[in-house]
């Protein structure tokens, strides 16, 4: 299934949206686009909401019909992540699995945290650098479990299966064999980037691990199930936005707020961007 984006409003303003677009036709990221490209292949789907090297923290809304990416705001004010050294931005293709989804009102039994009400996380880290609503096909080859705030927050680790190491990187033990020391900043990464803004460090379930393909494939499985009991309404709901345009069983079905959806077009009003950003953060006490 090809996608393609359409782009609303300026980046780095309260307005900028990012919608997935079918056949020119708005669709759902979070709900529309299947998990797997490949099932048979165990190919999956991942939506890129960051890409690396940027600092801007996007994501997939979860309560705005058609779930647009847009970028996260705390009070009143747009986020980015800091670069704390050695990292500038993120290091990775950061985003989502559609489909998918941690549910809040559940309890892992390995982590003893409810999960975080979000879609499942993915680092990608194949050497192509990606752009916002781009849907790429990747390779599960591990997960860390970051606690964050007492929820489970999965950090599946995958890889393009058009990068020129996919073929050989099949586990988590690949990730160190071919790409040495990315799973330690990747540890590191999680640990310290909120200690910038005067928060404390993350902590990880597992002592930090990173959990293997199998593992990770369960993860990927109990979440999509989550998620289609969310879909279905056998779960709460709450806040979050169930419209879809191509989920033909679905009840929230809507090709209403596909037509309401603006089209495409960026203003000429030229953003502030936060000048912290070019700012390298050295955090004292850092594991190295």
């Amino acid at each position: 299934m090809a996608f393609t984006t359409r782009v609303v409003g300026q980046p780095d303003t309260l307005e900028y949206r990012v919608f997935i677009e079918k056949d020119g036709k708005p669709v759902s990221p979070f709900h529309d686009i299947p998990l797997f490209a490949d099932e048979a292949n165990r190919i999956f789907n991942m939506v890129v909401e960051i890409p690396r090297w940027t600092n801007a923290k996007m994501e997939i809304s979860k309560e705005d019909a058609l779930n647009p990416i847009k970028q996260d705001i705390k009070k009143g004010k747009l986020r980015y992540v800091r670069n704390a050294f050695p990292h500038h931005g993120y290091i990775w293709n950061y985003g989502a699995l559609p489909q998918t989804w941690e549910d809040p009102n559940q309890t892992n039994s390995d982590t003893k945290c409810i999960g975080d009400n979000d879609p499942v996380d993915v680092c990608e880290i194949g050497e192509a650098i990606g752009y916002i609503g781009q849907v790429k096909q990747v390779k599960i080859l591990g997960v860390m479990a970051l606690i964050d705030e007492g929820e489970t927050d999965w950090k599946v680790l995958a890889i393009d299966v058009n990068d020129p190491l996919a073929s050989k990187m099949n586990d988590v033990e690949d990730i160190e064999r071919y790409m040495p020391g990315l799973l330690h900043a990747t540890n590191e990464w999680f640990r310290i980037y909120k200690i910038p803004d005067g928060k404390p460090e993350n902590q990880f379930a597992f002592g930090g691990e990173a959990k293997p393909k199998a593992y990770a494939n369960e993860v990927v499985k109990e979440t999509a199930e989550a998620w289609a009991d969310l879909i279905s309404g056998k779960t709460n709901s709450g806040k979050i936005a169930l419209a879809n345009t191509l989920l033909a069983n679905s009840s929230t079905i809507s090709e209403t707020n596909a037509e309401e959806i603006v089209a495409s077009g960026i203003s000429k009003d030229a953003p502030v961007i936060d000048q912290t950003l070019h700012k390298w953060f050295f955090i004292s006490g850092s594991k190295i």
